[in-house]
Order: structure tokens, then C-alpha cells, then sequence
């Protein structure tokens, strides 16, 4: 559990000199207040007044923002372990993201010593920072622990959020992340993804015999924590949009089996028994259904299952292979892949079933589709010339861009923001798969690290 609440401004410097309006266009995530009432209309130095930090990361190619993040100050020598850990923890999630560039603490100029104190705007804008964090974390009376952050614009002299957090101690990594989701919304005007968490297919022993856990982590790979023993074979994990609730097929004795797993409780509960699905199922919009395809002799369909009353509904019925569905932000529309043209391609229809319309036409055979959060893609994996490689293309099939391309490329899944894809890699042989990361735009890709090899990556929604 946290708690959140704004944190007031500090007292401005005043300048003689006229006011300056500027709109902040703030934005909320649930009870996620940014930034302070009082910023419009403060005084400020006239040669900066209409200076805005703002990144556009819509751009073909963004330009990392240079930002200055001091370590956060302790209340007490005890707490400047933990303090330090928050800004460092803010630090690698913004570089990671691509989007920023924080400035290697040695070109400091000035020492931040008290968060509640205006920073000297001059000496940060001489080492080229556009934005400044400043922060501290404190033990309360209690027992609670309280961050705190400050976001500054360096050009404009001015304060653009503020925020005070109370949680038990051992949550401070998550703090962490809610503070670099506070930060890039201000800066970029999205929505964050770093207060989410990952689930995936840990996978130890040789190729023959590889031992096979569901796991979960946080989306920048800490606190793995494993949520099956390996005595049973686990496939294509998938998050819940609405509960911190997982789906996933497993081969135990005998028939594969669908399972509900709630990620808090660790109770499972059995969707149903299936012989011969291809796919494990995934969640409607609301989480009150989930959607498969069943296999049925050579052939494959697609059908929903309503949670509650365990009521299956049939939507295609074809002698090709219609699997793989994915629904729309909306629960409007469906996309899914299908052999009924010949060789696997991307096909969208109505969420209720009906016809059909083929939206990919590129060389080679489509698979694994999977709508963005934002609505706007739908990621893929496609093979051609012995490559495997991830891509995005519009749901109408228009704007199709090939991301990154490699020998076993697979598995796509959207981070909760829409603007990172989260994939894994097969290099083949006695090496084993790991997870990547790129941005939509084909940009910036990363490696994740996980304790043993990786695969089939599920993104979960923010836990805000």
C-alpha cells in the first residue's frame, strides 16, 4: 500500500520583474496528483520565462533529455542507503527508457543539501540539464517510510511536481518506480510502464530437458520471484487488464490445462480442461472473459469463455488454423492469425465473431499478434528468409515497421504505455532464449536480465 500527497513548493526567490504564465498540462494516474497548484504565474528570471521543458518522444528521432538526479538525501544516517537506492533505481529506469540522459554525478556544481530549498538554477543549467530531481526519504515515528521528490524545470526556474509517498520499508523499490512514472509523465506527457511487473517463462537445464517455472519480476528484471515448481510444463503466461490476476496452459498428467493464478493470494483455479488447445487464453478489456482457440483434429477455432458462467461462445468455424486472438483495447475488435489464405497471416474481426478482414500482406507468414494498450499497433513476430523478427503495423494494416530481426525472434507484449514492446531471443543451440526490450519506433534495444533463461514475456498493466 502507498500513500500519496503533494508536496508544497518552496518558497520562490523573488525577482523584480513581470510574471510569466505557463500551462503545465497535468495530468493524473488514479490519486497520483503532479506538480504544485501554484506554478502558474510565478515570478521568474525574464530570460528564461518562456523556456519549456517538454520532450516529444512522437518525434522519428528523439534527442535523450539531459537530467540531473542527485542522490536522494536520508532523514537519518540509517536511511541514506535506501535513499541513495530510490535515486539511482529513477536514474537507470529513465536511462533505460531511452528517453533521457541523466549527467554523471561528477559534473555537479552544486550539492543539493536540502530538498526544501530552491536549487541555484545557474549551475545546473551550466552542466546542460534541462530538468533536476531532487529528493529525500525518511524514517517515520511509526515505522513508515516517506519519499519525497521534486521535478524542476532547470531553464525555466521553476518547480513541475512534487510529491510525498508513505509505505512499509520494504517497499521502497516500488517507490522508486512510481517517482520515475511521476517523472516521465511530466516530461513527455504519457503515461508511464516502470510500476509494473512482468511475468515469464523461466527456463533451466539443457535444451532436451529444460525445466520450465512460471516467474515474475519487476519490469526492469528485480525481484524475480517464481510462481510454479517446474514439475509440470508452463506456456504463454497473460495478464489480467483489470486484476493482478494471470492465465496460463499447463502439461501435468495427462490433458493441458487452463489456470487462473491471482499473482497476491497464490490461489489457482482450473478455467478449464482442453484437450488439444494451441494457445493459452487471454483476457477481455474487463477481465471478465477470456478468449482461446481449441483445436479440433487438424484444424483449429477460436471461441470466448464468460469467467462466470463458464459459457462458451464459438467465433470462427473454419478448416484452417484461427489461432492466437488478441482483443482491442475497446473489446470491440479481435486480431488473430490464420492459415486460411495459405500461410499464417493477421486477420481482424468483430469481438462477437462474423467475417474476417486479412490486414497483413508482407513477404512471408504472420504470427503471435497482440494489440497495443494505446489502440494505435498490433505487434507480430514474422518469418521470412530464415529470420524471425517483430514488428508493428496499424490495425487497418497500413504503417507496417519491422522493429528488430534476428535468427528466433517471438513472443511480443506491450508495455501498459503502449511505447516499448517487451519480446525474447533463441539464438539456438545449447544457448537458451532471453528477454529484450525496444521502443515502437525501433529504437533503443535492451536486454533484460533474469536469473536462467527466458521466454514468452506477459507485461502487466501499472499497479497504480
Amino acid at each position: 500500500m502507498v500513500d500519496r500527497r503533494i508536496l508544497p513548493m518552496p518558497q520562490m526567490p523573488q525577482i523584480p520583474t513581470r510574471r510569466a504564465t505557463r500551462s503545465l498540462h497535468l495530468s493524473r494516474r488514479g490519486a497520483l496528483s503532479l506538480g504544485s497548484a501554484a506554478l502558474a504565474g510565478l515570478i521568474v528570471d525574464p530570460r528564461v520565462a518562456m523556456a519549456a521543458v517538454n520532450l516529444d518522444i512522437t518525434q522519428a528521432n528523439v534527442q535523450p533529455m539531459p537530467i540531473a538526479i542527485p542522490d536522494f538525501l536520508g532523514g537519518a544516517p540509517a536511511d541514506n542507503d535506501t535513499a541513495v537506492g530510490v535515486s539511482q533505481i529513477i536514474a537507470a529506469n529513465l536511462k533505460r527508457s531511452g528517453l533521457f540522459a541523466p549527467i554523471d554525478p561528477a559534473a555537479f556544481l552544486e550539492r543539493i543539501a536540502n530538498v526544501d530549498a530552491v536549487p541555484r538554477f545557474p549551475d545546473w543549467r551550466t552542466i546542460n540539464a534541462q530538468a533536476l530531481v531532487t529528493g529525500r526519504v525518511t524514517r517515520q515515528s511509526d515505522g513508515r517510510l516517506k519519499a519525497e521528490f521534486r521535478l524542476w524545470d532547470v531553464l525555466a526556474g521553476q518547480q513541475l511536481a512534487g510529491q510525498q509517498y508513505f509505505t512499509t520499508p520494504d517497499n521502497w523499490r516500488r517507490i522508486a518506480h512510481i517517482i520515475s512514472d511521476a517523472i516521465y509523465e511530466r516530461l513527455t506527457g504519457e503515461k508511464g510502464y516502470f510500476d509494473s511487473r512482468v511475468v515469464f517463462i523461466d527456463e533451466t537445464g539443457p535444451p532436451e530437458h529444460r525445466i520450465k517455472r512460471l516467474a515474475i519480476m519487476d519490469q526492469d528484471g528485480a525481484n524475480v520471484r517464481y510462481l510454479t515448481r517446474g514439475d509440470e510444463l508452463v506456456l504463454t503466461p497473460r495478464f489480467s487488464p483489470s486484476t493482478q490476476e494471470i492465465t496460463y496452459m499447463a502439461y501435468g498428467q495427462g490433458d493441458p490445462r487452463v489456470y487462473l493464478l491471482n499473482i497476491e493470494t497464490g490461489q489457482r483455479e482450473i478455467v478449464g480442461n482442453f484437450p488439444g488447445m494451441s494457445f493459452a487464453p487471454r483476457f477481455s478489456p474487463d477481465g471478465q472473459r477470456v478468449i482461446m482457440s481449441l483445436q479440433e483434429g487438424s484444424n483449429s477455432n477460436i471461441f470466448v469463455m464468460d469467467l462466470r458462467s463458464k459459457a462458451m461462445t464459438r467465433l470462427t468455424e473454419t478448416p484452417a488454423i484461427d489461432t492466437a486472438p488478441s482483443y482491442s483495447p475497446d473489446g470491440a475488435r479481435i486480431c488473430f492469425e490464420s492459415d486460411r489464405g495459405g500461410r499464417p497471416q493477421i486477420y481482424i474481426m468483430a469481438a462477437s465473431g462474423g467475417t474476417a478482414q486479412r490486414i497483413s500482406f508482407g513477404e512471408g507468414s504472420y504470427s503471435t499478434p497482440v494489440w497495443s494498450p494505446r489502440g494505435d499497433y498490433i505487434a507480430f513476430t514474422r518469418q521470412a528468409q530464415g529470420k524471425f523478427a517483430i514488428g508493428v503495423m496499424k490495425p487497418d494494416g497500413s504503417g507496417e515497421r519491422i522493429l528488430t530481426e534476428g535468427f528466433h525472434n517471438e513472443g511480443p507484449t506491450f508495455a501498459p504505455n503502449g511505447r516499448v514492446i517487451m519480446f525474447f531471443r533463441d539464438p539456438g543451440g545449447t544457448a537458451g532464449p532471453s528477454l529484450f526490450t525496444i521502443d515502437v519506433g525501433g529504437r533503443n534495444e535492451q536486454r533484460i536480465a533474469t536469473p536462467s533463461f527466458a521466454s514468452d514475456p506477459a507485461w502487466s498493466p501499472l499497479l497504480s
